[in-house]
């Protein structure tokens, strides 16, 4: 399954679903395991580093694994690691190639988080293909968290960052193609979006994560969603673990997803059972409309244990750890 039909309608057929014991393991005191784990004794040992990240990306998990591997720093992977996704044309949600908003412009979002609790992040950048790396500048060269539209662009390119026209020739056709029959509302079934969202924790326990994306697909202009949002779309503490999101925004940050993820770790829940808990408060809200929207999380706690969890199928996450770059298939809540 193509990783950028992650927001593709999945519509409930039959009566509705009811909450069970499979909604999360944590909360079924009959379940020995969370949804999605090995049995206890079929565990592999955990063994460090390791890099997560959403979708299948396995050279972006290898370029992170390359940095952890020579002994580099843990931010320097999930940074470099994004990267390869950013400068990949033919991905259309994230970097150079992403497909723009609703008039035509191709605009980044992006946040990073080292593992001292410094962030930096940029919201409605253009014409700069490595808005991770931009958001990384404004961490650490910055007093401030956030740099926004022009003043975010103006910042770069005083850094070195060279301008570029992110729009190819195939996002270009697909945004004219798109505006025949558009409607000026988000059609969540028709959107392809994605975000890269990358996790990594070094061998010495130490966690960083980065998360790009070029948003929903023909959004409004000036649309921002949680990617670039700290708690929401990424959220870091060196001390317990480290959570990040994908899908539709808006959900996410809603429920702030993210840090609520790595606060339940906090309270002694495993990755996966945080996981599954944070996509429940997103389905069980009084108006259960989640049958028109996907999210899903990925996690990591300080011992290397990891977790995901998705509201429908075909959510899929890249790990690397003890020398496996694997695709694996998230569990998700919609059996139906």
């Amino acid at each position: 399954m193509n990783r950028r039909k992650f927001i593709k309608n999945t519509a409930l057929t039959g009566a509705g679903i009811t909450l069970g014991n499979s909604l999360m393991g944590c909360t079924d005191k009959t379940s020995k395991e969370p949804e999605g784990t090995l049995p206890s004794k079929d565990k592999p040992k955990t063994t460090l580093p390791l890099v997560i990240a959403t979708w299948h990306v396995k050279e972006a998990t290898a370029k992170a694994m390359e940095v952890l591997q020579a002994g580099g720093n843990v931010l320097d992977a999930v940074e470099q690691g994004c990267n390869i996704e950013e400068a990949d044309e033919k991905g259309q949600s994230v970097g150079k190639g992403g497909l723009p908003d609703r008039d035509g412009n191709v605009t980044l979002d992006a946040c990073i988080m080292d593992k001292h609790g410094n962030c930096g992040s940029v919201v409605y950048l253009q014409n700069i293909t490595h808005a991770v790396s931009v958001a990384r500048k404004v961490m650490e060269d910055t007093p401030h968290v956030m740099l926004a539209g022009k003043g975010a662009k103006k910042f770069a390119v005083s850094k070195g960052f060279e301008p570029e026209d992110l729009l190819t020739d195939a996002s270009k056709k697909a945004w004219e193609e798109w505006k025949i029959g558009a409607k000026y509302k988000p059609i969540i079934n028709i959107e392809n979006h994605d975000t890269i969202a990358m996790l990594a924790i070094d061998k010495n326990g130490d966690l960083s994560g980065a998360c790009t994306t070029s948003g929903l697909a023909y959004k409004i202009g000036g649309r921002v969603g949680d990617s670039p949002i700290i708690g929401a779309g990424l959220f870091v503490d060196n001390e317990i673990g480290a959570a990040a999101a994908t899908g539709l925004g808006e959900e996410v940050v809603k429920s702030v997803g993210s840090f609520l993820i790595v606060e339940l770790m906090r309270q002694g829940k495993s990755p996966q059972e945080a996981c599954e808990e944070a996509i429940g408060r997103i389905v069980d809200k009084p108006k259960k409309n989640y049958e028109d929207f996907q999210v899903g999380y990925i996690a990591v706690n300080k011992k290397g244990e990891t977790g995901s969890y998705s509201i429908h199928q075909r959510f899929s996450v890249t790990k690397f750890q003890n020398g496996i770059n694997e695709q694996i298939q998230s569990g998700f809540y919609n059996k139906s």
